[in-house]
């Protein structure tokens, strides 16, 4: 894991958030970074895979799953989430079957996914989102029912042997906090929960694609660096702290003041309709002046065409970034589709998913792993 100088402000605020003392036992499954390269249980990932001549070796090939602890308390709202088979939305069937199709995920060399402590867009892009399908009070005390659920997957995660990227905040639910000290209390209380928890297959994601209009301010890219800052000085008893950054809209550069205080960069390929914008994301984001050695990932890309020779991920790994896909039920679509849109099946059930998982398992070499 690479060094990092802690500011002052990191120094005071190892003062106001104390250690974490009552760490469960670390799971058996660690993520870690060495230059720009993931490691797992102190090896890199996909040991000594070369894929067309482009080194394989250190990436975290990801999926965005970030509706696997949903609910939706807002009760006239959650009439949209019913089941087919039972005309009623199930919150616990839902982690239930997320969990079961862990396996499968990782027999085709997928070893990430997201999850987000306040969910996503269960329409994948919505203009309003009158659901309520967020794990945090408005004055950011953690709910104890989607706290459970989160307990669930990570345990599974860490028994399968996968990395878990767990966002905090997004866009379309932060504006239900009262203010900028909500979010704090809400950073707060899901770091101290996570340590507390013992993983240490956590990579954290403050919010997802902060921009210049998210709410509270705290949240936007100017001064989501305070964030990053008492996730990463908030400690277990045994000194482990968390590996933190946030991610950035699609195709968007990530600033230097967020790269300067990252341990990762997460950026996004929605809206890249050609691989070659992904390439040249990748080569500014590593241009920025403050950037060091560190993992560039991709944790959201909406594009597939998976069956060209060149698309987006190919793109990515080929400058040695991780790549994570985004999917998510389109107009006209039956459940089958997207992993993004409740009620989700989780499985590798539709032709899209097939043709992603058929791509990861060639370029890991998933039946080596």
């Amino acid at each position: 894991m690479r060094s990092f100088k802690p500011s002052a402000l990191q120094l005071l605020l190892a003062v106001i958030l104390p250690a974490i003392s009552a760490a469960a036992t670390p799971g058996k499954t660690r993520v870690s970074i060495v230059g720009e390269d993931f490691h797992i249980n102190g090896q890199p990932t996909y040991a000594g895979r070369s894929w067309k001549g482009h080194r394989i070796e250190g990436l975290l090939l990801n999926s965005r799953m970030v509706q696997a602890t949903f609910d939706d308390i807002n009760s006239e709202a959650a009439t949209r989430w019913a089941y087919a088979d039972t005309g009623k939305w199930d919150a616990e069937r839902n982690v239930r079957e997320f969990i079961a199709a862990m396996p499968e995920w990782k027999r085709h060399g997928l070893l990430a996914f997201t999850v987000n402590f306040q969910g996503g867009s269960p329409e994948g892009y919505s203009s309003k989102q009158p659901w309520e399908s967020g794990a945090f009070t408005a004055d950011g005390g953690l709910r104890p029912e989607f706290a459970e659920r989160m307990r669930r997957v990570l345990d599974a995660a860490d028994e399968q042997g996968m990395t878990v990227i767990v966002g905090y905040f997004y866009f379309g639910q932060s504006p239900r906090f009262a203010d900028d000290a909500a979010v704090i209390r809400g950073t707060d209380e899901a770091t101290r929960w996570l340590l507390q928890g013992g993983w240490r297959n956590v990579l954290v994601e403050i919010n997802n694609e902060t921009n210049p209009g998210y709410k509270p301010p705290i949240l936007r890219p100017d001064r989501v660096g305070e964030l990053i800052q008492r996730v990463r000085a908030t400690k277990a008893g045994d000194g482990h702290a968390l590996l933190v950054g946030t991610s950035f809209g699609g195709c968007v550069v990530p600033t230097s003041n967020i790269v300067a205080a990252s341990d990762f960069l997460l950026i996004h390929g929605n809206g890249a309709v050609k691989p070659q914008a992904i390439t040249e994301l990748i080569q500014k984001t590593r241009a920025v002046p403050s950037f060091k050695p560190m993992p560039v990932l991709i944790n959201e890309d909406d594009h597939e065409n998976f069956e060209q020779p060149a698309n987006n991920f190919t793109a990515a790994v080929a400058e040695h970034v991780s790549w994570g896909w985004f999917d998510y039920r389109r107009k006209g679509e039956g459940s089958e589709a997207g992993y993004q849109s409740p009620p989700v099946n989780w499985g590798i059930s539709s032709d899209r998913k097939r043709a992603f998982f058929k791509s990861c398992s060639e370029i890991t070499g998933a039946e080596n792993l």
